[in-house]
Order: structure tokens, then C-alpha cells, then sequence
């Protein structure tokens, strides 16, 4: 979880005034919307936009769920080995997207890993009904499934706008970057329409949009949660702070979606290579300029052993990362350093 702190006004002026508002129908988190706008109609404006537009992605983006005159990813699933589906552009540039961060990062987070993660879902959600018999997805079972997770087998045709599952039994499942991807275009187009200064806020996909006109700050403080203590964090639960305009800050880990059997915590990020939720990490937040990339590293990030994981971090321009470890202790990409509080960046943050 990330969290956003409003800061304090010192007496300086500021032609905007800063609103915010919630909303909690879109892939199932609160969203929350802040902007800095000259009046409360201009940001009601902004702020209509950002949600249509992702009460929008949210449809096209269900793995679970039909909307009338709409084809979505579930559709693409039900029709697996079937036909292709003419779907929306923004499904398109999804898939792209997610097929080529798969290629750039070994396809450990891979969108057709859906029939793993669809056991695992299903095991996690009657476990949490019904805890003192909560099982664990059966190792034969998750072994059958992964033989229909090839990633090459997702079809993609831009031209015709068609999605095509060549596998019958492969399903789509966009956990990993779908929230991040819908951020990233909701920001980038309010953005267009004259958005200066904001934030979108969905669970833990944080993205930025200019710099604070409050008058007094230079840079959004933007807290990354301590995975070791509550989960609605307040200042004092607050690990460290990330100073980023027009940028997106994401968290992965495993401290809000799991279930627990023989009195272990099993999450909801699985390691394509056991099988398993990965043991690496306990959380890793990301920094990019995209909320996409963001979130889909943060989660490739979060399953890969940290020798490779940070090495990965580093090698990608633009890319910055905290990881928070096992035992609690941290380590951050060299840049990171450059925006944390704990590092000295405090500084960036003022006027």
C-alpha cells in the first residue's frame, strides 16, 4: 500500500485550490482522485473524466464478469480454442504491452498464467470462507494447469483488432499490470484535457501528474506502507517517502490479498517456476514514468531472487525500485536514493 500526505499551506499563495473525491467501483479498490484546479467545476470535470474512463477499462478488462455489448477479456477466455474476438484498441495495447515486458523480463509475470492463478484464487477465496479447512491448490493440479500458460499461444491481430487463445484451456489473467495500464492512459488523457496537477490514486498504483500548486511544495511525497505493520497505514506506519512528479509509484507484495493454512500466509503473487506464492520479498515498490511499466515490474520485481531482481531494476533506464526483504531490512536502486526521504531527499520537496 502507498499513501499520499496533502501537506501543510505556510501563508503562501496559490491561484488553485486543491479537491479531492473517491470512488470504489473500479477494479476493486478505492480510487482516489486529487487535483489542483481553479474551481470545484474544473476538477469535477477532471474528475468525471478519470472515472468514466476507468469504470470503462474495468469492463474491458473483467476476467470475471459479461457486460452487455461489450467484449472483454472474459470473453476472450470463454471463447478459447473457439474463434478470435474483435475487442476494444485499449485490450490490444494491453496485450502488447504485457507480451512485451514479458519478452524484456523472462515472462515471470505472463498474462496467460490465468489457469495457475484461477486454482490459486479459487482455493484463497473458499480458504478465507471457510478457514479451518482452507487447502492448498493440489501440486498435480497446478502442474496440469501450467501446461496452458504459453504466452506465445495469445494471438494478438492489430490490424483486424481480433484476440485469439490458440490453447482451449489457456485463460487471460491481467492481475498484474490491468489497474497499472488503465492508471497510466486514464492519467495521460485527463492530462491532454488540461489536468496541471494531481494524483489518481488506485490501492497501491500511484501516478502523478505534474507537480503540487499548493504554492509551497516542488514535489509530491508520495509513503510507502510498512508491510510489517498495519494495514491502513498513518504516518507512523510509513517506511519511507518517495518525492516523484509526473510519475507513477506501485507496490507489490503479499500483505493484502492471501489466506492462511496450517497457520501459514499464503498471497496471491505466484512464482511461475514453483508454482508457489514467492517467499523473496515482502513488498517491492517501483518508480517509472509510466504506471504500466510500474506496476508490471513491480510484480516481476517481487518474484525473482533479489540478486536478479535488483540487477533487472538497474538495467532499466528510468526504472528505480525499493525492496523491502524477509527480515524487514531494505535495499533501493541507486537513483531511488536520489528521491527518499531517508536518503536526504526531503530537500527536492520544498519550494
Amino acid at each position: 500500500m502507498l499513501t499520499f500526505f496533502p501537506g501543510c499551506r505556510t501563508g503562501a499563495r496559490s491561484e488553485y485550490n486543491k479537491y479531492t473525491d473517491s470512488f470504489f467501483d473500479v477494479f476493486d479498490t478505492m480510487t482516489t482522485v486529487i487535483g489542483y484546479a481553479k474551481s470545484e467545476a474544473e476538477f469535477a470535470a477532471y474528475y468525471g473524466q478519470i472515472h468514466a474512463r476507468l469504470q470503462e477499462l474495468h469492463k474491458l478488462y473483467d476476467i470475471y464478469n459479461d457486460y452487455a455489448g461489450i467484449n472483454n477479456l472474459k470473453t476472450i477466455n470463454d471463447n478459447a480454442g473457439q474463434a478470435p474476438v474483435p475487442v476494444d484498441r485499449a485490450i490490444i495495447d494491453l496485450l502488447l504491452f504485457a507480451k512485451a515486458w514479458s519478452g524484456r523480463t523472462g515472462g515471470v509475470a505472463n498474462v496467460a498464467f490465468g489457469p495457475v492463478l484461477r486454482l490459486w484464487h479459487d482455493y484463497r477465496i473458499a480458504g478465507s470462507d471457510d478457514p479451518p479447512h482452507a487447502e492448498l491448490p493440489p501440486p498435480a493440479a497446478l502442474q496440469a494447469a501450467a501446461q496452458h500458460t504459453d504466452i506465445d499461444k495469445v494471438i494478438i491481430d492489430a490490424e483486424n483488432g481480433t484476440v485469439y487463445l490458440a490453447d482451449s484451456r489457456m485463460r487471460l489473467d491481467v492481475g498484474a499490470v490491468a489497474k497499472g495500464f488503465a492508471v497510466e492512459l486514464a492519467a495521460q488523457e485527463v492530462a491532454a484535457a488540461g489536468l496541471q496537477s494531481g494524483i489518481i490514486s488506485a490501492g497501491g498504483n500511484i501516478r502523478t501528474i505534474g507537480k503540487p500548486l499548493d504554492g509551497v511544495r516542488a514535489a509530491w511525497n508520495i509513503g510507502i506502507h510498512d508491510p510489517s505493520g498495519p494495514l491502513f497505514a498513518d504516518a507512523e506506519q510509513i517506511l519511507d517517502t518517495v518525492y516523484a512528479n509526473d510519475a507513477a509509484i506501485v507496490s507489490s507484495g503479499g500483505y493484502q490479498r492471501y489466506y492462511i493454512v496450517d497457520g501459514k500466509v499464503y498471497h496471491h503473487l505466484i512464482d511461475p517456476k514453483t508454482l508457489l506464492p514467492g517467499e523473496y520479498h515482502q513488498a517491492v515498490t517501483v518508480v517509472a514514468g509510466d504506471s504500466g511499466v510500474a506496476d508490471y515490474l513491480s510484480t516481476v520485481l517481487f518474484l525473482l531472487p533479489h540478486a536478479e531482481s535488483r540487477a533487472l531494476a538497474e538495467s532499466l533506464p528510468g526504472v528505480e525500485a525499493i525492496w523491502i526483504m524477509p527480515d524487514g531490512t531494505t535495499d533501493v536502486t541507486e537513483g531511488m536514493k536520489n528521491i527518499l526521504k531517508s536518503y536526504g531527499a526531503a530537500a527536492i520537496a520544498v519550494q
